[in-house]
């Protein structure tokens, strides 16, 4: 285990060192061109997956993405590389969010209907544990230094905290809204609950350390560990809260699009990927900067976009339709037209 965390953080710290060399670069070579040509966002690809898809998430050391079906109680394994479906694992009932933990190649999946959460071996595609947490699991987060793994169940308001060593359930941890999404922080090792207010719980002490008051109706939330800054997403307000590490205090507030239900991060990038619900479209937001630069159309009026996750190691995006049983692929590309 000591050799894990050394290694993860390793990573972590690669990370941030990219995401500033990358930085660094991109200001040279503006300085350089003078004015490069500004990149867009589109769909490149659409993969069928199982039935009223929602949560997605993606394995960046082994280009593989993972799909929870709601209705078909499993989970869609994807090749990265080619965009083809490679495996579909049975899971429990009403599968929702899912995460991967990449030191461990292990895959978590929070079945809504079941009360638990699914374990898939990332190199066979078998589920080799189920493990049960509280009402109505709705998210999962996986902090890979510690190996634990963070469940929220909407039904009970209470965070399930579990060991990935033992796949047993460590702690419960009450005093949060926990209604919907949920983040990690690996550098920090703190997580972010969405609600409002948004709940802050250290890692090394599972308690809550500080509430954030935010927008109405907060349903999501992602965390990006190179510049320690967290981004809640109000669907009512139709906003994302950008949130600082350090202060635990709102710093900006970025407007997007109609009903916004999802968000996911780039960090080696610092962009922002969120989904708009009503309009089946994709807010695109700078993080240096904190306003929306992009917005891409998915699937239109009647997608019902439901999930979203990036690939850092590939910067691709992938959005899934509950209504189409369908995972978008986005790219960054040069033109509207030309080449990705």
């Amino acid at each position: 285990m000591r050799l894990t965390q050394r290694a993860t953080t390793l990573i972590t710290v690669a990370i941030a060192v990219l995401a500033s060399t990358a930085a660094a670069a991109s200001a040279s070579a503006a300085a350089d061109a003078g004015q490069a040509a500004p990149r867009v966002y589109r769909v490149t690809a659409e993969i069928q997956v199982g039935s009223e898809p929602s949560g997605v998430a993606t394995n960046p050391a082994t280009n593989t993405i993972y799909v929870a079906n709601g209705e078909g109680n499993s989970v869609t394994v994807i090749r990265g590389r080619t965009n083809k479906v490679v495996a579909t694992v049975r899971v429990g009932k009403g599968p929702a969010g899912v995460a991967v933990n990449p030191v461990t190649n292990t895959v978590y999946v929070a079945n809504f209907a079941g009360n638990t959460v699914s374990v898939i071996n990332g190199r066979t595609n078998k589920e080799v544990a189920k493990i049960r947490v509280g009402r109505e699991p709705i998210d999962v987060a996986v902090n890979p230094v510690t190996n634990t793994i963070y469940v929220t169940n909407s039904g009970a308001g209470t965070v399930s905290v579990i060991r990935g060593r033992t796949n047993k359930v460590a702690a419960v941890i009450g005093g949060t809204t926990a209604q919907a999404g949920i983040a990690v922080n690996p550098r920090t090792n703190t997580i972010y609950v969405a609600g409002n207010p948004v709940s802050v719980i250290r890692g090394r002490t599972n308690k809550v350390v500080a509430t954030i008051a935010v927008g109405g109706d907060s349903v999501a939330v992602a965390a990006n560990p190179v510049t320690n800054t967290s981004y809640d997403v109000e669907a009512v307000a139709n906003t994302v809260s950008a949130i600082g590490g350090q202060t635990n205090k709102v710093v900006a507030i970025v407007r997007v699009g109609l009903r916004p239900n999802y968000v996911a991060v780039n960090p080696l990038t610092n962009t922002i990927f969120v989904v708009n619900f009503s309009f089946g479209t994709v807010s695109v937001i700078s993080g240096r900067t904190n306003r929306a630069v992009a917005k891409v159309d998915v699937f239109g009026m009647n997608g019902e976009p439901a999930g979203i996750a990036v690939n850092p190691a590939t910067g691709i995006v992938y959005v899934t339709s509950a209504n189409h049983g369908l995972l978008a692929v986005v790219r960054s590309c040069r033109s509207a037209r030309g080449p990705c």
